[in-house]
């Protein structure tokens, strides 16, 4: 059996902003996970963003991986995109909730002064966000 981690609870408040170097651990099982796909990054991320939405993902998940989705090339039109082709299959509510959980994604980034992700998720609110409060 393995030792407690210690400050356990600082831990998972640094989870739950978004921390992702608290899952320093997860890094190279999605490093593995994107290699054997054999698929290029910005697919890779779209999987990972239908996936995000198809579970009702949380806020930081959402952050970390829209932070990602940056990275490999994604602009917020094909993020929209991509929730918009999965909405037949994982329903409407899922959807909006997708929506509603990157806007607390950049809410989160915001207050957590990431820079990188936050003309990104930016652009989404710009996007969407007026749908969503008329929702």
């Amino acid at each position: 059996m393995s030792e407690p981690t210690p400050n356990a609870l600082a831990s998972l408040q640094r989870l739950a902003q978004g921390d992702p170097t608290v899952l320093s651990f997860v890094r190279p099982a999605i490093e593995s996970s994107f290699k054997e796909s054999g698929l290029d990054p910005k697919t890779f991320m779209l999987v990972r963003i239908a996936a995000l939405a198809t579970l009702d993902a949380a806020p930081a998940s959402w952050l970390m991986n829209i932070e990602a989705s940056g990275e490999a090339g994604l602009d917020p039109e094909t993020v929209l995109g991509t929730l918009i082709a999965v909405l037949p299959v994982i329903g409407t509510a899922r959807v909006v909730s997708a929506a509603s959980h990157i806007m607390k994604a950049f809410e989160l980034a915001t207050c957590l002064n990431w820079r990188c992700i936050g003309s990104v998720l930016l652009a989404i609110w710009i996007r969407v966000g007026p749908s969503i409060v008329g929702a």
